[in-house]
């Protein structure tokens, strides 16, 4: 059973050992008051053995080991030589023991963190501060686009581009020109036109001054005779009487928006029937009291009447009729051709 370190209270300490021994610690040992009053300090007010104590910061806990070794050292003479050895071995364990408590352990949070550079990484230079003409553009400057090819800007074979007029004008020429004089429209023979780079062509062209006897037309209007015949007959067949069922008077004049013009159709490749003086655009009416009828997409309640009359009339005379509602490049005006068809079928819309 070992002995307390602490002395009881009243009990003497009786010495162990020899003098000698006793003299060589007191001379390398002096307690110090602090020393003293612990020893002297009544064991009772020491908190019970159950009770945790908390564990000394590192600074406490050297202090306390440092206490604890006086105060063994100062115990020693009294337990005799095989106390103070088996104490010092205590001590050094209760030491070893110390330092590892105050040792603060490693979290499992400090040991996944990783540690910080000792110097901050330097982010990479941004293009924007770099030096001018260092970095190459975000884009590939592209080369200079070549010009289109001469084969993408001509139009699609069409057999009337190849009409070229002849040193006598054919027979049927000569009996459409005589059917127009006899409806009393006024007309001018033209030179013949073409374009052999495009297509276009209009061998026996005539330029129209009227479509009847009361029936002028606006400006001087280039077409095929063919064309101008199909005109003058359904500007006396069906506009004039239309008129004058819907508003009570006669058709003065019309006023066209396009006849021959050597073109393509828009966005295509394919020449128009302008191209070949076979198609006419009308932009208005003006009666002879003067009233002015505009083609557009929302005309007066009376005007849209007759509007719709007359267009509706238009698909069957003519093989293609276009308005207002067909696309946006009629949204003003009619267009009314004798393209060509199978079958001789028509295109209204």
């Amino acid at each position: 059973m070992e002995q307390p370190l602490t002395p009881r209270v009243g009990q003497p300490l009786k010495p162990r050992g020899k003098q000698p021994l006793k003299r060589r610690i007191e001379r390398q040992v002096t307690p110090s008051p602090t020393q003293i009053q612990q020893k002297t300090q009544d064991p009772v007010q020491q908190p019970p053995a159950d009770v945790p104590v908390p564990e000394p910061r590192p600074d406490d806990a050297q202090k306390a080991d440092a206490s604890k070794t006086e105060e063994l050292k100062t115990q020693a003479p009294k337990n005799g030589g095989a106390g103070r050895l088996n104490e010092e071995g205590r001590l050094n364990e209760e030491k070893s023991h110390q330092k590892k408590q105050a040792r603060p352990e490693p979290s499992a949070d400090t040991e996944s963190e990783p540690e910080p550079p000792a110097i901050a990484p330097t982010p990479p230079q941004k293009p924007a501060d770099a030096e001018p003409g260092v970095e190459p553009p975000a884009v590939a400057p592209q080369p200079p686009q070549k010009p289109a090819d001469a084969g993408d800007k001509k139009m699609l074979p069409d057999p009337r581009s190849a009409d070229l007029p002849d040193e006598k004008m054919p027979e049927e020429e000569v009996a459409c020109r005589q059917r127009l004089k006899t409806l009393g429209v006024e007309f001018e023979e033209h030179k013949a036109e073409s374009n052999p780079e495009i297509g276009c062509s209009i061998p026996y062209p005539i330029v129209l001054k009227t479509l009847g006897k009361s029936i002028a037309i606006a400006p001087g209007t280039e077409l095929n005779c063919p064309m101008a015949e199909a005109a003058a007959r359904f500007a006396a067949d069906v506009i004039q009487p239309a008129a004058k069922a819907e508003f009570g008077t006669d058709l003065k004049s019309i006023s066209q928006a396009s006849a021959f013009v050597c073109r393509p159709r828009h966005g295509t490749r394919k020449l128009s029937e302008h191209a070949f003086g076979n198609a006419l655009d009308i932009a208005s009416f003006t009666l002879s009291d003067g009233k002015k009828i505009e083609i557009g997409p929302s005309p007066p309640e009376k005007d849209a009447k007759f509007l719709n009359a007359v267009r509706k009339a238009a698909c069957g005379p003519f093989k293609t009729v276009l308005g207002p509602g067909a696309d946006a490049d009629h949204s003003l005006h009619f267009h009314l051709d004798l393209e060509p068809r199978r079958h001789g079928g028509t295109f209204c819309q």
